[in-house]
């Protein structure tokens, strides 16, 4: 996620004001999938929950948003250690409207935003794996911890000039490691450390409202135009590109969830459509600029079965109650797009780097490993911030107040009268 300099001095000068507002625009509908997941979370749990949904989301909002500022951006993006970043910019320290980055078409202020708006939405996504029963103070302390100590690393690593970029070849357009994979990763760490729901509050908890969820999923996929289309950083034909990749995915994966949904039980239902379209906009997400237009497609149709198989084995034989399948579809989603990307990388979208098809093999070996570093990375970091939190604080909620439900218990602001 790099400015890429235009092809002559006209070119630059023209797509100036043109790179600007889009970029502008991207960040907004990125900063739209909060309410997204919001609803599409919320409307797939207990009537119960629906308003711990929005208020985790706001919390994760403020959070992030407060610690990218005060320390997040620097340690992502300051300076070109291998580890972690510098403190030159704590406080955006040097960083102005008017201070434009490399190749002179958007503002390093602008770039703060857009990239402040991929923290908070990441912190969004693991919320799902825990609902219903971890405690909202105890998320926000979480997810001061991890804003430091896992996600800013990751940014660094992959798109600051870290560890990543130094020593493997790796390819990470808009977030496939840095958001998919550590959110979903950090999910099953928070979901296995909780512990499951209660037996009735898991056979209770259908999706109240089918609409909502609909309409919170509809809300990503539009932001995710923006999340995947503004990641180029720049406004051209590219961005056309992204934006093809970014639909093809989503519509085969919406298919190919679909018939292996109805091939295992018969039927189709709407949240099946909608988590398959979310399984193959994940699975696009690292190598939308990179895959051709048969490739997105097959990587998104295998994103959305891959997907189902894995929420399905989850469920049935692993026992993990990853309460809105987080990792199944986010973090496999990630994990699968991430090694599709090492394995269709098309040469000349991918500024000459070569996947397995095309005859490299250093990017799909890269890939592989920085599969596994984050993985592991995230989850041990993930698992031991939550446990030292439990040290000091009960993180789950009692028995009782789950069955009652927390938009009561916590927050006294039931969703529905």
């Amino acid at each position: 996620m790099s400015p890429v300099s235009s092809a002559d001095d006209g070119s630059a000068a023209a797509s100036v004001n043109v790179t600007i507002p889009w970029i502008l625009v991207c960040s907004a509908l990125v900063f739209i999938m909060v309410p997204g997941v919001a609803f599409f979370y919320g409307g797939m749990l207990r009537r119960q929950s629906m308003t711990s949904m929005i208020a985790q989301c706001l919390a994760a909002t403020a959070v992030m948003g407060i610690s990218w500022i005060v320390v997040g951006y620097s340690l992502a993006f300051g300076g070109d250690a291998a580890l972690i970043g510098n403190l030159d910019h704590v406080l955006l320290n040097g960083i102005d409207e008017f201070d434009m980055m490399d190749g002179g078409e958007i503002s390093y202020l602008e770039f703060v935003l857009f990239q402040m708006m991929f923290a908070i939405v990441t912190a969004t996504l693991v919320l799902g794996a825990c609902a219903e029963r971890i405690r909202f103070n105890a998320i926000i302390l979480f997810l001061i911890f991890w804003s430091v100590l896992v996600y800013a690393p990751m940014a660094h690593w992959v798109w600051g000039g870290g560890l990543f970029d130094q020593y493997l070849t790796v390819l990470d357009f808009a977030g496939g490691t840095v958001v998919h994979i550590c959110a979903g990763v950090t999910g099953l760490a928070l979901c296995i450390f909780v512990g499951p729901r209660l037996a009735g509050t898991r056979k209770s908890s259908r999706a109240h409202s089918i609409p909502i969820a609909f309409l919170g999923a509809m809300l990503l996929w539009f932001g995710w135009f923006g999340f995947n289309g503004g990641s180029g950083l720049l406004a051209d034909a590219s961005a056309v590109h992204v934006f093809f990749t970014t639909q093809a995915a989503a519509v085969f994966g919406m298919a190919a969830w679909g018939v292996a949904q109805y091939i295992k039980v018969g039927r189709v239902g709407v949240l099946g459509l909608i988590a398959g379209a979310i399984a193959g906009l994940v699975a696009i997400t690292p190598g939308a600029a990179y895959l051709g237009f048969t490739e997105s497609m097959f990587t998104g149709a295998v994103g959305g079965a891959l997907c189902f198989f894995a929420v399905t084995f989850i469920h049935s034989k692993l026992k993990f109650d990853d309460a809105l399948d987080v990792f199944g579809v986010h973090g496999v989603g990630g994990i699968w797009g991430a090694i599709a990307t090492g394995i269709f990388a098309d040469p000349d979208l991918s500024g000459g780097v070569a996947g397995l098809i095309h005859g490299g093999t250093d990017l799909f070996i890269g890939q592989i490993a920085a599969v596994a570093f984050t993985v592991i990375f995230c989850f041990a970091m993930s698992y031991a911030i939550i446990w030292v939190i439990s040290r000091f604080m009960k993180v789950r909620i009692p028995e009782a107040e789950e069955s009652i439900g927390q938009d009561i218990v916590e927050h006294g602001e039931p969703a529905y009268l």
